[in-house]
């Protein structure tokens, strides 16, 4: 399990992430300068930091280094949730106190991912109403003779 990111770890990855193509240690740096005063050398050695906790790939250009990310900022916090989930000595009530906090945008994202995942069924539970649906459909009609 990762741990969480620090500061400056999540505002460099933040880049990675949403521009979504390699970087230089020179584009983060300009764009981290726009929000606050930051060394070349220090996002230089972020950056080699996270490269060697694997959150980074690098390849050479030239004399610099571009960097991808190995995984997408989702992946990294379903990994944050399910590690904080998994401490719990409740699980279920830990559940509810989170989807407590929500607000409506994210219980209509959660509803959503819900749709996506398919339930696990337990093999003495019953088919599906689709399934036993389709059975009867290709039945041959009964004439009441």
């Amino acid at each position: 399990m990762p741990r969480q990111l620090g500061e400056l770890e999540d505002a460099v990855m933040t880049r990675v992430w949403e521009w979504n193509r390699p970087v230089t240690v020179r584009e983060v740096l300009e764009d981290l300068q726009q929000e606050r005063s930051i060394a070349y050398t220090t996002v230089m050695t972020v950056m080699d930091n996270l490269h060697q906790k694997g959150w980074v790939r690098r390849e050479v250009e030239g004399r610099a280094y571009r960097y991808t990310a190995v995984s997408t900022r989702a992946a990294y916090a379903a990994a944050l949730m399910n590690e904080a989930w998994s401490r719990s000595d409740n699980p279920a009530a830990a559940l509810v106190a989170f989807f407590g906090m929500m607000s409506a945008e994210q219980r209509e994202a959660l509803r959503d991912a819900m749709r996506i995942v398919q339930p696990v069924l337990p093999e003495d539970a019953p088919a599906p109403a689709a399934e036993a649906g389709e059975a009867v459909d290709d039945a041959e009609p009964e004439t009441g003779r």
